[in-house]
């Protein structure tokens, strides 16, 4: 029963959401796009999430590495 009402509202949400957007399309984005500098934003986040995908796998192989080494 919880799970019928969870999904439900679930899908209410989702309809709600999809019907508020306007299909004008975004302003600012629009405005970087013509400008070109929306490349510089796409570049800035790839940056980000490589850099923190290369620090959480580091932090993963030292946590690793202390593990094994407790077991001894």
């Amino acid at each position: 029963m919880k799970k019928t009402i969870l999904f439900l509202l679930l899908v209410i949400n989702g309809l709600m959401c999809s019907f508020a957007q306007s299909s004008n399309g975004v302003e600012m984005a629009t405005g970087l796009r013509s400008s070109g500098k929306i490349y510089v934003v796409v570049a800035v986040l790839v940056v980000l999430f490589v850099g923190l995908a290369i620090y959480l796998f580091t932090i993963d192989r030292k946590v690793s590495r202390l593990e094994k080494h407790q077991k001894r």
